[in-house]
């Protein structure tokens, strides 16, 4: 499940880019809204947001790139922080993101619960709401995320923020088998996943794998380093989920 952040490196290259991963073999794509105070992100994620905000790219010109393309692309969730969504409107953004063709949407800074009419709104609709779920999260809070939410569960494999990191959490097998245990969507797993054999690893844990930080600094370095990392975390991924599905 790789995330492209709209807009960057330049906003003609977002719908080109988003087909370049579908090729490449994404079962879903995260694609992320720019926002200009984007907390839970790291520095390259950040850095991608505000150089596509310097550029113009908006709410509204991403969810109309999307709605040109939707339909040649697998599943999209739109990323955003809660501040865009309420500058537009909420029903609004809704309608537009549901016109666009987007599958899910996920709004990092968005406690379930905290925004009700929201909530209703999107239950009434189309668009999955996908929550996020960290190692600190009680058992009680977290069957309170689930009664709300639909799609899949995005589980956030360690604290801080987004980034990529030279390995993974010791833990991090045990929590996700015994989250899977717990709960009757499925569960990616993101936050600082940024080679194929993390993400393989990963994919032989959990339901999906979330890669961003690592794909937006290959994008950096040109899209070539990008087309090449892509192909390689699907193969990577797609490998160790058959066999995983096999055992």
């Amino acid at each position: 499940m790789p995330f492209l952040s709209s807009g960057f490196p330049r906003p003609a290259d977002t719908p080109r880019l988003l087909e370049r991963l579908a090729a490449d073999g994404a079962d879903i794509i995260e694609l992320g809204i720019p926002f200009s105070d984007p907390l839970a992100d790291g520095p390259t994620i950040q850095a991608a947001s505000w150089r596509a905000l310097e550029q113009g790219v908006t709410v509204e010109s991403t969810l109309d790139q999307l709605a040109g393309i939707s339909a040649d692309l697998p599943p999209v969730v739109v990323f955003s922080y809660l501040n865009p969504i309420l500058r537009m409107g909420v029903e609004r953004f809704l309608a537009r993101a549901e016109v666009a063709g987007a599958a899910g949407l996920l709004v990092t800074d968005l406690p379930v619960g905290s925004h009700p009419a929201l909530e209703r709104r999107l239950a009434a609709g189309s668009l999955d709401l996908i929550p996020l779920a960290a190692p600190t999260t009680p058992r009680a809070r977290l069957e309170t995320i689930l009664g709300h939410a639909s799609g899949f569960l995005y589980y956030i494999s360690r604290l801080g923020v987004t980034g990529a990191r030279k390995a993974l959490d010791a833990a991090l097998e045990d929590q996700v088998r015994a989250l899977r245990k717990m709960v009757r969507l499925p569960v990616a797993v993101g936050f600082g996943i940024s080679t194929p054999e993390q993400a393989a690893a990963v994919a032989g844990m959990a339901d999906g794998v979330v890669v961003g930080s690592a794909l937006i600094a290959a994008l950096g370095r040109g899209e070539g380093a990008f087309g090449e990392l892509s192909a390689a975390l699907a193969a990577a991924v797609h490998k160790n989920d058959s066999c995983r599905k096999a055992e």
